[in-house]
């Protein structure tokens, strides 16, 4: 019996509000592994804004490639994983910074922290990972 996703299931699971885990090769190191908020629709592409100065951003400009995995808190547990090359961009404040403050946060948190970190934005750099590879599993379906 497999646990996998579907493809469309998988694909539901990574679009639901859930902070995702990015991870970047650091030569020298095991990989940078940090949450972030994401923002994906079934079929397009996985965007995420992080700071341009940051220690993600410089590693993610060296090895144009990552690993971001979403998954549930209470069981069954499911995951979903996905890894590909990334392209960077300007972020768009209607399009990927507002929707995202937003979705994780609400109305009314969401509109309080984009006033509180618009002066930290200057510099902010859009990832979009494009998945090649998924992985994924739903311990629902093992029914034991």
């Amino acid at each position: 019996m497999s646990l996998s996703l579907s493809r469309a299931e998988s694909e539901a699971v990574l679009a639901e509000t859930r902070v995702a885990v990015v991870s970047v090769a650091e030569e020298g190191r095991g990989p940078l592994t940090l949450p972030v908020w994401h923002i994906y629709e079934p079929g397009a592409q996985v965007r995420f804004v992080t700071g341009g100065l940051s220690r993600k951003a410089h590693l993610i400009r060296k090895a144009p490639r990552l690993s971001l995995c979403v998954q549930t808190e209470t069981p069954p547990y499911r995951y979903v994983s996905v890894e590909g090359p990334v392209a960077l961009g300007v972020p768009d404040y209607e399009r990927d910074i507002r929707p995202t403050a937003l979705r994780y946060l609400g109305t009314q948190l969401g509109e309080l922290y984009l006033q509180a970190t618009a002066g930290d934005r200057a510099g902010s750099i859009l990832i979009t990972l494009s998945p090649e590879r998924w992985l994924s599993v739903d311990y629902g379906k093992w029914g034991g």
